[in-house]
């Protein structure tokens, strides 16, 4: 009981801080993820043992440039294509049976791309003609608490099947199939008031998000099974580290921002 009245206030606190950055202004919630990123970072290389400082400068320099200063569609393509490219790279790390060790240069471009990139175009997302689109990022947020939620409680009461139990023994089949059905439900309620997507377009998000959040997880999960640790750090009570909070939205986010970009290209 106390664990998990501890775990609800953590999560608490982290939403109505996500909440606050997102309503308060833009320049707040791209600090927050700012921030976010140095310490989903500080942990990645905490638990790949990735030693300098060096990491955060490349990451803060990349975030700043396409943040603030860069505007050129065929940069940010670039970006894209590297970041998807590095998080395909992974998946086929993820699935692979073989024992793999990085070495420093190829911790460093996943560092940059995998965690630096995925937190660069979710900054990113929310920004459409040089408006703030508020309730669209909320929505994404919505999508991935969702799908983590009924994924959970559905696998607690009828997960049977091991989704992938050499990576992760207690995610289950049925807890996945239940954390998608719910959040494409979520996407038709979404659909009633962000209508800058249209209910297709939402549902279709909430698969991209759900599908690619989840191996996001499980590629986390996959790394510290490697470091041999439950949680990549301690600073959320009851949750782990920030990576632990953003697996999902970060290996998600370049997926969604390609996703999203295809829909007002297809419009």
């Amino acid at each position: 009981m106390k664990e998990i009245l501890r775990r609800s206030i953590t999560g608490a606190i982290y939403v109505v801080l996500l909440m606050g950055a997102v309503f308060l202004s833009s320049d707040a919630f791209d600090f927050l993820f700012m921030v976010f990123g140095l310490a989903c970072l500080y942990e990645f290389k905490r638990i790949v043992h990735l030693k300098g400082y060096y990491i955060f400068l490349a990451y803060l320099g990349l975030w700043w440039a396409f943040i603030y200063l860069i505007n050129d569609t065929s940069l940010i393509l670039i970006l894209m294509l590297l970041t998807i490219t590095v998080d395909l790279a992974l998946l086929v790390f993820l699935f692979s049976k073989k024992a793999r060790q990085f070495n420093t240069l190829q911790k460093f471009i996943i560092a940059v791309f995998y965690i630096g990139g995925g937190c660069i175009f979710l900054t990113m997302i929310p920004y459409k003609q040089n408006n703030f689109a508020q309730f669209l990022i909320m929505g994404i947020f919505i999508l991935i608490w969702v799908n983590d939620t009924f994924a959970y409680l559905v696998g607690r009461t009828l997960g049977r099947t091991k989704l992938f139990p050499s990576v992760s023994p207690k995610k289950t089949v049925e807890g996945s199939l239940g954390g998608l059905i719910f959040a494409i439900a979520a996407a038709y309620i979404l659909a009633k008031y962000e209508t800058s997507l249209t209910l297709f377009q939402w549902m279709v998000l909430a698969a991209v998000i759900v599908i690619a959040g989840s191996i996001g997880d499980l590629l986390e999960s996959k790394f510290k099974r490697m470091a041999g640790v439950k949680d990549s750090g301690a600073i959320l009570p009851g949750h782990g580290g920030i990576w632990d909070r953003l697996d999902s939205l970060v290996f998600a986010a370049p997926f969604a921002y390609l996703v999203l970009n295809l829909f007002s290209y297809v419009s």
